[in-house]
């Protein structure tokens, strides 16, 4: 009677402990969306597509915000994507064991390191690197583009997205790697044992199959570029303004929260910073549940096969 009673009480302690994270969450956006409140009647869904941020004023959009989010996440991937699939197929598929077990300590020693030090590093490695040299190279010899024109300022959009990238790579190339694992051995005797060549091996009986659960990876590492505040904020330049150069700064919604929020002085202006952080929680939100719903369609389909 006694131990029933006990499994009892743990189990309602347990159920209580993981509802309160639940709980927490809806208390999180309803205290947001309440603080929310003033800007959403001033300014309506034109929030969303308004360039002006003007606190003297009381003029808010957050368009050069959610612009600087979104590009400097989709420039992040596209440096990290290839790089990360890379490692994870060099880790699961080629690489020896004693080199398997120390590379992948390093790459995952890179998601233990704080942002600020990545920071840091932009700010006195990185930028001056793109300021002398590879700025000037671009704007040399793809000057034509609208993307790499413009002044040289070494912080800006390219510096904002070689950081992210570099601190996306552990995430994207794990989860790949472990995806990559999770392929039945099955599919690839099957593959040798019709000629495939290595690399054919692995492109068709690996990388086919494990497709849902490498895109999983992606948007869990693009929702990790998304709300990253410290590094970008050091390194992106803090300007509110839509450029079509890499080389520009720029701004980003974590960014503008981080930056501001000590200073809003008005109602308004808090309220326009508290918008902004309830439009990038929704949307890490829902490519966080995207992410999941892929990597839990291969994890199922590798227990099915295995079955």
């Amino acid at each position: 009677m006694k131990t029933r009673f006990v499994d009892s009480g743990f189990k309602k302690a347990v159920t209580l402990l993981a509802l309160s994270v639940a709980v927490l969450t809806c208390l999180l956006v309803y205290n947001m969306a309440a603080n929310a409140v003033p800007a959403m009647q001033k300014f309506g869904p034109a929030f969303l597509f308004t360039s002006t941020w003007d606190p003297v004023k009381e003029i808010f959009g957050a368009l050069p915000f959610i612009y600087g989010t979104i590009v400097s996440s989709a420039l992040a991937l596209l440096i990290a994507v290839p790089v990360s699939l890379g490692i994870a197929v060099y880790l699961a598929e080629l690489a020896p064991l004693y080199i398997r077990q120390p590379l992948n300590f390093l790459i995952e020693l890179l998601a233990a390191i704080p942002s600020v030090v990545y920071g840091l590093w932009g700010i006195f490695v990185l930028a001056p690197f793109l300021r002398d040299i590879a700025q000037p190279f671009l704007s040399n010899y793809l000057g034509f583009l609208p993307v790499f024109k413009g002044e040289f300022y070494g912080v800006g959009m390219l510096t904002a997205g070689i950081i992210l990238s570099i601190m996306i790579i552990p995430t994207i190339s794990s989860i790949s790697r472990e995806v990559f694992l999770t392929v039945p051995f099955t599919q690839r005797e099957a593959a040798s044992a019709l000629g495939a060549t290595r690399w054919e091996t692995i492109r068709l009986a690996v990388l086919g199959y494990a497709k849902p659960g490498v895109m999983g990876a992606v948007i869990l590492g693009l929702g990790r570029a998304l709300g990253e505040t410290m590094a970008v904020t050091m390194v992106i330049g803090n300007r509110p303004e839509i450029s079509a150069s890499l080389f520009a700064p720029s701004y980003t919604m974590a960014s503008v929260i981080a930056n501001e929020f000590i200073e809003a002085t008005s109602n308004l202006y808090l309220s326009a910073l508290i918008e902004v952080g309830l439009i990038l929680f929704f949307v890490t939100l829902l490519i966080n549940i995207a992410a999941r719903a892929l990597i839990w369609k291969v994890l199922s389909k590798a227990k099915i096969a295995n079955i």
